[in-house]
């Protein structure tokens, strides 16, 4: 694969981490994805091939709750973000993940979401 972009280079990251990490029915993946205006959080299980569960930036719900100033393309919403996926975790009975990172440099908003994460009750 030759990387001629930030993308390519990110895919290669992410594909070289996949092969170590792995989402299993104790211990699920919890994967984070960020574009340049919205945050995504999926709980998955890699072995039934299922989202346990999920939050991002663009569902109503969501959207609604965000402070003022807070969106999914800055610090503020991916806290929330964070808070709110390790809340809809919990609440399916899942205390422990492997974190993903998808390729993406940790920090920033993808800390942002972990460390809230954290905070919310999830060990990883």
């Amino acid at each position: 694969m030759k990387i001629k972009t930030k993308d390519d280079r990110r895919r290669r990251i992410q594909l070289r981490q996949r092969k170590r990490i792995s989402g299993s029915p104790e211990r699920p993946r919890l994967s984070v994805f960020r574009s340049v205006t919205h945050i995504y959080a999926q709980v998955i299980d890699d072995l039934s091939g299922k989202t346990l569960a999920s939050a991002s930036s663009v569902e109503p719900a969501i959207k609604g709750t965000l402070e003022t100033g807070a969106t999914g393309g800055n610090l503020k919403g991916a806290e929330v973000i964070g808070k709110i996926i390790a809340e809809r975790a919990i609440e399916n009975g899942i205390k422990r993940v492997v974190f993903d990172r998808s390729g993406f440099l940790y920090h920033g908003r993808i800390r942002a979401v972990a460390d809230a994460a954290r905070k919310a009750g999830l060990e990883f």
